[in-house]
């Protein structure tokens, strides 16, 4: 496995001169903000220098390069395979409550023989990502897993866009399919975030959005908590995601027995409700979060840790906007 890569702005258009190329290249990874992929010509510059390349990606809300993390830039990752296969599966989504549907429907263009992983970019804002893993892992083989995650905007929580192969476009989910026998993937996840305030169950809620919290309005209790940053909501609820706890799990280290984080995507006026990544089941249990970066440290290096010892090829990186 060989991997090459590059970042580039508004002022240093893609050009890739300086970087190895070869017709072997099977997978580009894209990722940029919104304004570099809205660019069709960087997009065609990408195709132009990678013609036989299956090229995937998505918007971000900062991209990760190196051992930077940038802001506005484009940055492209060729990788070359000695063994290993790719197949691309695509659809488009335009209503969360299609999530699960779609994470079937891409699993159907994925091949069961021989497949090792798969790789998901999903729009960020018309998708709800527990019922999307769901979907996926309704008709995935059981040893084969799944990993990736939703696009951002930054903290504009406007329009996300996904790269499948084409130009970068909204409304869209895609599946990467790597086949053979020969490659490993490991993988790990762990978060960095302080928990604060009283836990409440969730008393009143439909899949992902959350309506009530001891049975009072969700949005308006949040923003009780928020003070002066309520006035920047979404944008600012990326900030104080919840800490989501299922009844019978205790303690508070999200991704141990603590649960899962829930961020924000939207909220709503008129029913005072929050709109979040994931579903938000009754009954179950939320408290406030805010990061802390000494934890958000512990949590990468603790994240690395998980994938295992040994000497890996490449690692692709990524975290959430908020922290």
């Amino acid at each position: 496995m060989q991997v090459s890569q590059g970042v580039f702005s508004s002022a240093n258009p893609p050009h890739f001169n300086h970087l190895p190329q070869s017709r072997e290249n099977q997978l580009v990874l894209l990722f940029g903000s919104v304004a570099m992929l809205d660019e069709r010509a960087n997009f065609d510059a990408v195709r132009a220098a990678y013609p036989g390349a299956l090229i995937v990606g998505c918007s971000t809300a900062g991209e990760i390069h190196d051992t930077t993390v940038e802001d506005d830039t484009l940055v492209v990752t060729a990788v070359t395979f000695d063994h290993t296969r790719v197949r691309l599966s695509k659809v488009d989504i335009d209503d969360a409550g299609h999530s699960f549907s779609a994470g079937q429907a891409l699993v159907a263009g994925l091949p069961a023989d021989d497949l090792a992983h798969v790789l998901i970019f999903s729009d960020g804002l018309k998708v709800n990502g527990t019922e999307l893993v769901r979907g996926l892992k309704d008709r995935l083989p059981p040893h084969v897993e799944v990993t990736g995650g939703l696009s951002a905007d930054g903290t504009n929580f406007q329009r996300t866009l996904v790269c499948a192969d084409a130009a970068p476009a909204e409304g869209q989910i895609a599946a990467v399919g790597l086949y053979g026998a020969r490659i490993r993937v490991a993988y790990g996840s762990l978060g960095g975030w302080d928990a604060f305030g009283p836990e409440r169950q969730v008393t009143r809620s439909s899949g992902n959005v959350l309506f009530d919290l001891d049975g009072k309005p969700a949005l308006e209790l949040y923003k009780s908590y928020l003070g002066e940053h309520a006035a920047g909501l979404p944008a600012t609820g990326l900030l104080f995601p919840l800490s989501l706890r299922h009844t019978g799990e205790h303690g508070e280290t999200v991704g141990a027995s603590g649960g899962v984080v829930r961020t924000i995507l939207g909220v709503n006026e008129a029913e005072q409700s929050m709109t979040f990544a994931g579903d938000m089941p009754e009954g179950s249990y939320a408290r406030l979060m805010r990061a802390n970066f000494e934890r958000l440290i512990d949590g990468a290096s603790g994240a690395a840790r998980i994938c295992g010892e040994g000497a890996p090829e490449g690692a692709a990186v990524g975290g959430a906007v908020g922290g």
